[in-house]
């Protein structure tokens, strides 16, 4: 055993050895799945060139199935996006309320969004737009996408934007009181654009899922987005099924590397600016809970956190 100061104990003899056998065994099991997954690709034909060649010949794929997919996939996201943002901004500001008259409703409206899953809400959404309005049936779809995702990713915003200003030190909203800054000021010209560094990370993440659950539309309510040409295309091509969900997959990769590299950009410009506070904002994977951390500190507190006290303390709570 060592004194070395380390997240763990640097391993001895015996436990280098049993290391070198666990990386061993699992290559070998990853060559096996592989090769059992390629050959069973072989025995179907999906590796056969013909399925492969249209997507670099035939021009007509793109231009009849995938880039217009791309485009309405682009569209619904940017909708939602645009929508979302400021929606959620206000419902995460109306949350840190003095009035309880604001702030338990608003909490009300994001938690029950928050607990549907947003299939659900699309669907909803269609049969409402369907029941009540003139929407017409051709783009219906687009509108139920769209407001499934703005309501369901609104509501994840406002408890980003909740816990980025609650990362803040309470001496910030003190010295804003302290040269007769009102509220409204003090939320507009101090807090928020400090906070705004903080919750880009849990931002970016979030416009990343709105751009992927786009393709639920596709699924369920005939929305014509990029994941559902695949039906398309394996139509009029032969079967090319697992080429089809390759290259869909490679834009979708692409698309959002392009979206978290702006944003990468964007919040390395904020920091330079040295506006915000050093806090960041991240998302529990799988929960949808914000968590605040500061520099050197691990991941602490979320929603159901006691207030903090400065970027430090990493709680999520109430001000006053």
């Amino acid at each position: 055993m060592s004194d070395l100061s380390v997240l763990y104990d640097v391993p001895g003899p015996r436990a280098r050895r049993r290391n070198w056998l666990y990386t061993v065994l699992f290559l070998v099991v990853l060559g096996l799945v592989s090769w059992w997954v390629l050959d069973t690709m072989a025995d179907k034909n999906q590796l056969a060139g013909e399925k492969w060649l249209p997507f670099v010949e035939d021009s007509r794929v793109w231009t009849t199935f995938l880039l217009p997919g791309l485009l309405n996939t682009l569209k619904a996201a940017a909708l939602a996006i645009v929508i979302a943002l400021p929606f959620g901004a206000l419902l995460g500001i109306g949350r840190l309320s003095d009035h309880r008259w604001i702030s338990v409703p608003v909490g009300a409206v994001v938690e029950f969004f928050r607990a549907i899953p947003v299939l659900l809400l699309m669907l909803f959404a269609n049969e409402a737009y369907a029941q009540l309005t003139d929407v017409e049936s051709e783009i219906r779809p687009l509108y139920a996408v769209v407001t499934g995702l703005v309501l369901y990713n609104a509501s994840v915003i406002a408890e980003v934007v909740r816990a980025g200003i609650l990362s803040l030190p309470h001496g910030q909203t003190d010295a804003a009181k302290a040269i007769g800054m009102r509220k409204g000021q003090t939320m507009s010209y101090v807090l928020l654009p400090q906070a705004v560094t903080a919750m880009l990370p849990a931002l970016v993440s979030q416009l990343v899922v709105i751009v992927k659950d786009t393709a639920l539309g596709g699924a369920l309510l005939g929305f014509a987005e990029l994941l559902s040409r695949v039906r398309s295309i394996t139509a009029n091509y032969g079967a090319n099924t697992i080429a089809a969900f390759t290259v869909v997959a490679l834009l979708f990769i692409l698309l959002n590397f392009l979206l978290t590299t702006f944003a990468s950009w964007l919040e390395g410009r904020a920091r330079r600016s040295r506006r915000g506070s050093g806090a960041v904002v991240t998302e529990d994977i799988g929960s949808d809970v914000a968590v605040v951390s500061a520099p050197g500190d691990g991941p602490a507190g979320g929603p159901g956190g006691g207030p903090g006290d400065g970027p430090g303390d990493g709680g999520v709570g109430k001000t006053h």
